[in-house]
Formats: C-alpha cells, structure tokens, sequence
C-alpha cells in the first residue's frame, strides 16, 4: 500500500512568446508569478527567433508546433505583430482594426488573435500622465506596436496625431486607417518633424531605438521642448536616452512599464480566463526591473 499523500495535482498550462532579440523579456516572468500566485502551473516559453535562426517567414510552424504541444496561448512581439495576422483563424474586434496582434488564443486547435498593446498603452497613460493635454500629438513609429498605440492615442482624446516612420507608405496606411475609424483629418502622415514636434503638446515614442540592444535617441535632442510631455513604450531598459534628455529638459514623462505591465495583464485573463491582479504584476515588474540595475 503506497505511503503518498492523495494530494489533488494542481492545474498546469503552457504558453509562450514568440519574437526577435526578447532574451531580456520581463513578461515570461510576470506570467509565471501571477499563475503561482493564483494557485496552478504555469509554464512560459521564450520562443526567440534570432537564436533558432528563424524569422516570421517561420510563423505557420512555430504555430503549427503550438498546437501540437498543448500551448494555451502565444504572445507575439517584433516582427510579428502584423505578419501573424492572416494566419489566424479568427480575430477580435480590436485586432482586426488595428490589424496588429500580439495575444493569440488557442482554443480547441483554433487560433484567435487579440492586442491588448492598446489598452495597455491607455491604462499606464492614465495613470502616469493624468490631464496631460493632447491637442497635438506627434508618434513616431507606425508597426504593429505604433498602430495599437495611436489608437489608443485616439481613444485617450488626442485631438490631431501626426504619426512619423522610416517608411512613409505605413505611416499613410495607418493614418487612413485611423481617420476611417476615429473621423477625417484625427491623424495624418507627417513629413516635417521639426515643424511637428515645434507644435506638439507631447511625443509618444513606438520604435525599438533605446533598447538595450539599440541605445541612442529616434529623433535630434534639439526638437525635444521642455514644454511637451514624452511617452515611451521601450521598457528594457525603463530609462531610455530618450527619457534621460526629455527629464532633463523639463518635460513630465512615462516609461514604458505601465504599457509592459498592462499589455500582460490582459493577456493573462485572455489565456488563463481569470482575473489577474494588476498591483501585484505591475509590484513584481518593478522589483525584476530593480533587480536588473543591482
């Protein structure tokens, strides 16, 4: 006769993300807590492209493998928010306007693509630059991150955003975009920095530039006015060069903690179906982020 406790196992479940260069990535852990800290296993793998060799060309497999080992759920980062998209089988409302992904549910071997980048840009903006004026908004970046943020830019109550990026086509096709959604003339492709940003009340900032693995600023220190508010969503490291010369001009700024955290929390009630506690992700965010600068 056994001698081991008849304890009842605990739940258990796979996910993972998938991107380019996310060694660093925080979110793999924020998960995993949260699930301890509810009471089940919870497993997240860090499916990083550069070190397979692999690029978004690979999408349908890494998928197809997904599925076949019982994942629960994918986010997706760099470079795959847009490229992901056709090969889901259905998408939320909000995935489809932005035509961004970077949650994807896996039900039942079916695959459903949500973003919870844009409210999660929206509620670390309300927290840490509340009545932050937004008459003018200048964005620069138009990917699948910079599309879910000028939503939520939107959404926020910009009146006029003029978004910038390395390549005019997608930031004309996301202004129309927007305009379509949100009514004519609310966002528009810019062409003249410098005459934006003299203009802007603030700047939001949706490229990889200030990475630890791509440090420097996206855009010339001099067009930065100590008047404007500065928004970053680049969070490894959470003090940019960007934010180091805004501060230091004057200007109220956000990190991009609030938009990690906040991005995380939704995923997670989108994988798990229960309800995550914010404080305690956005507390662990913190002391990992503390953690790396000891």
């Amino acid at each position: 006769m056994s001698n081991t406790p008849n304890t009842p196992s605990l739940p258990s479940m796979v996910c993972g993300l998938i991107g380019s260069g996310i060694q660093a990535s925080l979110t793999p852990a924020m998960h995993e807590q949260e699930g301890e800290a509810q009471g089940f296993r919870y497993v997240y793998k860090k499916i990083d492209l550069d070190p397979l060799g692999l690029t978004a060309d690979d999408l349908p497999e890494l998928l197809t493998a997904a599925r076949r080992m019982g994942f629960s759920g994918l986010n997706i980062t760099f470079p795959c928010k847009q490229a992901i998209v056709p090969l889901l089988d259905e998408l939320s409302d909000e995935a489809r306007a932005l035509n961004a992904v970077n949650t994807v549910v896996i039900r039942d071997g079916r695959l459903i693509g949500h973003n919870t980048d844009c409210s999660g840009f929206a509620e670390g903006f309300r927290r840490g630059l509340p009545g932050a004026k937004m008459d003018r908004v200048v964005q620069l970046g138009a990917g699948g991150a910079g599309a879910a943020v000028a939503h939520a830019a939107l959404g926020l109550g910009a009146r006029k955003l003029t978004v910038f990026d390395i390549d005019p086509a997608r930031a004309r096709e996301l202004a129309a975009s927007l305009c379509a959604r949100f009514g004519a003339g609310r966002c528009i492709a810019g062409n003249d920095l410098a005459t934006a940003m003299a203009e802007t009340d603030g700047l939001i900032h949706c490229t990889p530039t200030g990475m630890a693995k791509l440090p420097g600023l996206p855009l010339p220190a001099e067009l930065i006015d100590g008047r404007i508010w500065v928004a970053e969503i680049v969070y490894f490291p959470l003090e940019t060069e960007l934010l180091r010369v805004a501060r230091a001009k004057g200007c109220r700024t956000l990190d991009g903690g609030g938009m990690a955290v906040f991005q995380a929390v939704g995923a997670f009630r989108h994988f798990t179906g229960l309800e995550p506690d914010a404080e305690r992700m956005r507390a662990h965010f913190l002391s990992m982020v503390a953690n790396k600068k000891d």
